[in-house]
């Protein structure tokens, strides 16, 4: 289901640099949307730290909720920009701020599945769920879908990772944000087991919030958090072909 336009003609060369910041109030978000947090904002200036990598490339945003990290691409001047949700609400609010922020880009209802289809991407970027959850089913359309992934906080993580390949064109880059709740080190290492280069590109700590706090001792006695952990650890992990 196509909510946006065509992409214009991208900016040339020598247009001057887009302005990146993008506060949340500027930003179009339906009550059962996830609001830029502390790993949408950290995922960003990864988008930001690719330099002009992005100018000119097709670009994919998995998961993309509001649309921000799809916003950031287009601002960066991407040829391409694809943001695909399962949240026919969050799918509404990319497009509204795509409108109201970035023309080139295109909003979608759709999952990994439908990502390789319209594949593939010089550039994927991911703020996937990856909050442990008690249950294992998920209402795509209301707002825990943003954070709810399984058990293990791993349900879209996993199978993205085992696709990235069919995702990327060859030497493309994947940009992938999460907590340790759903195991840092897991990811880079379920991205090289799928056959790319994988590393943590940055990290920061950062309160809990309300969804932690809330299941903080059911991750604790799971042994996802630590002990009186009132922070967890972000981190965005970058994965190239």
């Amino acid at each position: 289901m196509l909510l946006q336009t065509p992409f214009p003609a991208p900016a040339g060369p020598s247009s001057p640099a887009p302005t990146l910041s993008l506060p949340a109030d500027d930003l179009v978000v339906d009550l059962s949307v996830y609001a830029p947090q502390s790993d949408s904002y950290l995922l960003v200036e990864a988008i930001r730290g690719l330099g002009d990598r992005v100018a000119g490339s097709r670009v994919l945003d998995l998961c993309c909720g509001t649309g921000i990290a799809a916003v950031t691409a287009a601002r960066r001047r991407a040829a391409e920009v694809l943001a695909l949700d399962l949240n026919p609400a969050a799918v509404r609010s990319a497009a509204a701020n795509a409108a109201r922020h970035a023309p080139a880009m295109h909003a979608r209802r759709g999952c990994l599945t439908d990502a390789i289809e319209h594949g593939p991407f010089d550039v994927v970027v991911c703020n996937p769920p990856y909050v442990p959850a008690p249950r294992e089913d998920v209402d795509h359309a209301s707002a825990e879908s943003a954070w709810d992934a399984g058990r293990d906080g791993r349900s879209v993580l996993d199978p993205l990772c085992c696709r990235l390949p069919d995702l990327l064109v060859p030497g493309g880059v994947a940009l992938l944000v999460h907590s340790e709740v759903a195991g840092i080190d897991a990811t880079v290492q379920a991205c090289r087991d799928a056959g790319l280069s994988s590393e943590v590109l940055s990290r920061t700590r950062i309160p809990l919030g309300p969804v932690m706090l809330d299941r903080r001792d059911w991750l604790v006695a799971r042994g996802l958090l630590p002990p009186g952990a009132d922070t967890e650890e972000l981190a965005v992990i970058r994965a190239s072909l």
